[in-house]
């Protein structure tokens, strides 16, 4: 039940480069992005983290087609988001990308029944396909939600159906807008476990934006965004050592943009109290960051 292009293959890359989004209002500009570079392979399972205003949310609402980025450039699937006329987001919006959003009463219609959500997408698609819809409820765990109405739904039961929904028309990219922002700990789990699952079984590539640092656990890669850029990424995977035991590693990486800049994690910072500027040293094979300590020596302000 994967989800591939007319060659067979998967085609749900993700390829941003440079972007910027600048909002004005009222005379102030606000720069949301400051040059962000993100890929994603086909396939792949990637939640992307910050704190508020860290530009993570305009980065999906960018991907969904429901904004332009003011510069840079955005390819989804092969599809130029800054090249799109009108009748190309909305068929980008119901065939090339399907979109949960974080308020479950959001997601769906609340005089509809799950199976009739799930059933809508594909109306306004153009074909409707009851079995389908049934079967995606089924995988998801929310088969006995098919003739219930949301309100009588769990917070979790909602999300679940609300992922059948946006899974419904075979996206090659599902997007996540913190899917766990209103569920507890335990409802989140499961529901995080839903899109793994979907990731698994139906092939999508799944991006997740988030602040819960708990979605790491879930997810293959972990992107972090601070001031409008991505910063560093974890990624995760399974080894095998010699003594025949399955370990999971988790690797973190700085993030080099194209002129060589790069962000150092936050804690590594606080720990070395780097401030203001840094000694920088070119071995064979590493570099070094060490903290200045010439300011201190010379009596300069720092």
């Amino acid at each position: 039940m994967k989800s591939p292009t007319a060659d067979g293959a998967p085609g749900g890359t993700i390829e941003c480069e440079d972007l910027v989004r600048i909002y004005s209002a009222d005379g102030i500009e606000v720069q949301a992005l400051q040059g962000l570079t993100l890929h994603v392979a086909a396939g792949d399972l990637v939640a992307v983290v910050g704190a508020s205003g860290s530009g993570k949310s305009t980065l999906l609402t960018i991907l969904s087609g429901l904004d332009t980025p003011t510069a840079g450039s955005a390819r989804v699937a092969g599809t130029d988001l800054l090249a799109m006329s009108r009748a190309d987001r909305v068929h980008y919006q119901r065939h090339t990308v399907g979109f949960v959003w974080q308020q479950t009463s959001r997601n769906l219609l609340p005089y509809l029944t799950g199976v009739e959500n799930v059933c809508l997408p594909m109306a306004l698609a153009g074909s409707v396909n009851q079995s389908h819809a049934a079967e995606l409820l089924g995988m998801l765990g929310v088969k006995h939600c098919a003739d219930k109405h949301p309100e009588q739904m769990s917070g979790g039961e909602q999300q679940r159906v609300a992922i059948a929904v946006a899974a419904a028309n075979s996206p090659r990219v599902l997007l996540a807008d913190e899917p766990t922002g209103e569920l507890d700990e335990v409802t989140s789990a499961d529901v995080l476990e839903t899109l793994r699952h979907v990731n698994a079984e139906l092939g999508m590539t799944v991006l997740i934006v988030t602040h819960d640092p708990t979605v790491s656990e879930h997810v293959r890669r972990t992107v972090q965004i601070r001031d409008g850029r991505t910063s560093t990424e974890v990624v995760r995977r399974r080894e095998t050592g010699r003594d025949g035991a399955e370990r999971h590693v988790a690797e973190e990486f700085a993030v080099l943009d194209r002129v060589g800049r790069m962000q150092l994690p936050q804690d590594f910072v606080a720990a070395l109290d780097l401030k203001h500027r840094v000694r920088l040293a070119l071995e064979s094979d590493h570099v070094g960051v060490w903290r200045d300590h010439t300011g201190e020596d010379s009596g300069e302000e720092r």
